[in-house]
């Protein structure tokens, strides 16, 4: 009798958490409940808006638990390729040693800067990237652009020859998902956390002959 209680109790207990487990809300349901909740939690202050919540193709397939598929990555780099604006009048190099200072400076935006391009945000390149040799501090979530431009055999960026890796290298400042979908590099030009003058002086740090970089 004692055995067929136990028996009934586990069987009951088992229903009830079987229960229990139907009713959790799906992984569709948790999402949208997490999205409602952030958008009643923020708002609107300086040039901080709202809809930055809102996240566009590449940043909702690259931030899922599965890797984009083939055909939303070529999607994906394509989008971002339409997006790339060149330099409006056709230089590509600034100033290195403005350049040097950019990619020292840490600064990033915040909602009591005047507008989305200001000279005064960083673009805290050594966060990923080894650079100049001299550098001791530096991330490795990138690539060493050391010697960047000597290696890729930009001697003269008045070449023509020069022009792809000019505008490629210009097409990732501006927006790295062009050329890798899931890129963790920031979308410089694209999302206006730097004016063109601004990229133009990085440039110029990877690219100048001149440039101690290319030393």
């Amino acid at each position: 009798m004692k055995r067929s209680t136990q028996v009934l109790g586990l069987t009951a207990l088992s229903s009830l958490l079987l229960a229990a487990c139907a009713t959790l809300p799906s992984p569709a349901e948790l999402d949208a409940q997490a999205i409602a909740m952030m958008k009643a939690s923020f708002r609107d202050q300086g040039i901080a808006k709202v809809d930055r919540l809102e996240q566009d193709l590449g940043q909702a397939a690259c931030s899922s638990d599965k890797p984009p598929s083939e055909a939303v990555t070529k999607q994906i780099e394509q989008l971002a390729m339409a997006t790339i604006k060149p330099p409006s009048d056709g230089r590509y190099l600034g100033d290195f040693k403005e350049g040097e200072k950019i990619a020292q400076n840490g600064r990033g935006m915040t909602w009591t800067d005047a507008n989305t391009a200001t000279s005064s945000n960083g673009g805290n390149c050594y966060n990923c990237h080894q650079i100049d040799k001299k550098e001791i501090s530096f991330g490795t979530i990138g690539p060493s652009l050391w010697n960047y431009g000597k290696i890729r055999g930009v001697s003269n960026p008045d070449d023509p020859a020069a022009k792809p890796m000019l505008e490629y290298t210009w097409g990732k400042l501006w927006n790295s998902k062009a050329y890798t979908a899931c890129s963790n590099m920031p979308r410089f030009g694209h999302a206006k956390l730097m004016d063109e003058q601004q990229l133009k002086h990085l440039m110029a740090l990877l690219l100048d002959p001149k440039s101690p970089v290319n030393q």
